[in-house]
């Protein structure tokens, strides 16, 4: 399985049609962002899997677009906690973060409208994958990474949740983080 995971991203990938099908469901979904006005105060927590136990799941299409745009792997020494992108606290690919990323936040304010919002773009994501025949793979977010060669395998002996798992699982509700 896992290679069929990183061959459908490395195909999709290299087709532009799919990363602009990508990013007009992230625009969409930007702009019910906008009508909202969630707080973000750019404090990392929300990357920090572990401490605030909750996981990021990605598709197929998402990695793809991901991958597509991606001009550098997470650097080396990461030890397989939080998300490899993670420098400083901020995201250093904040403008090619995943769905998952883009559509929560802490602000307490945000739970009342980020659950639903989070399962309709999630159903729009999930129909492109028909729409632009590319297979369909939900994916703990850090192990994809590692599938795909976008990130460097874990330096510690405990790396983050395996695929097997996560195929089989469907879209959850978001975590709720404590502030």
């Amino acid at each position: 399985m896992d290679n069929s995971i990183r061959k459908a991203v490395e195909q999709a990938a290299r087709r532009p049609k799919v990363r602009a099908a990508v990013g007009e469901v992230y625009a969409q979904l930007q702009r019910e962002i906008d009508l909202r006005r969630p707080v973000c105060s750019s404090s990392g927590r929300c990357c920090r899997f572990e401490e605030f136990g909750h996981r990021l799941y990605v598709t197929t299409l998402e990695l793809a677009a991901f991958a597509g745009d991606l001009k550098a792997m997470a650097g080396g020494g990461w030890d397989g906690t939080g998300c490899p992108f993670q420098a400083g606290g901020l995201c250093s690919v904040h403008s090619i973060r995943p769905f998952g990323c883009r559509v929560f936040f802490c602000d307490p304010t945000a739970s009342a409208w980020q659950n639903e919002q989070y399962e309709r773009f999630h159903a729009r994501i999930k129909r492109l994958h028909d729409d632009l025949d590319v297979p369909y793979h939900y994916v703990e977010w850090r192990q994809a990474l590692i599938l795909c060669h976008l990130a460097p395998a874990p330096a510690t002996a405990t790396p983050p949740p395996g695929p097997e798992s996560a195929l089989a699982r469907k879209p959850l509700s978001l975590p709720q983080l404590p502030l």
